[in-house]
């Protein structure tokens, strides 16, 4: 039977630098499980953890926050101002940019669901739109 055509489990274990300056835990990829059409991962933001401005080209985005709280700026010119925390679930069109901060002194753990494959293939640094952001 292909890999394909096999039902899976994993546990989050090691871990990847993702381009957005993050640290993922592995998940279900086409890397890890032959997937066609969608990603998960775990992802922890340390406190004062900043990514770097970024969108997911042709790709949609969900996320559940399983603890802690950050902060997300979204949009052309990330202009908009979202406030997570645990329980929340968010939604990140295809094409959006955004850049998710944890201001708080707790870690925040979310998982993220993508429909690439890939996870990585689909993300673009947006460097222009750093400065929009104070540190």
């Amino acid at each position: 039977m292909s890999q394909s055509r096999m039902c899976q489990k994993l546990r989050p274990g090691e871990t990847f630098s993702g381009k957005q300056g993050f640290e993922y835990f592995e998940g279900i990829a086409k890397e890890t499980t032959g997937s066609h059409a969608i990603c998960m991962h775990l992802l922890d933001i340390p406190p004062g953890g900043r990514a770097k401005a970024h969108k997911h080209a042709t790709h949609e985005t969900a996320i559940y926050v399983i603890e802690g709280e950050a902060i997300m700026y979204w949009g052309d010119k990330l202009e908009n101002l979202m406030e997570t925390k645990a329980g929340d679930m968010i939604y990140i069109p295809a094409d959006v940019p955004h850049l998710p901060i944890n201001t708080s002194d707790k870690p925040a753990r979310a998982v993220i669901a993508r429909t690439d494959p890939h996870e990585q293939e689909s993300v673009v640094l947006l460097p222009e739109l750093e400065a929009l952001v104070a540190s």
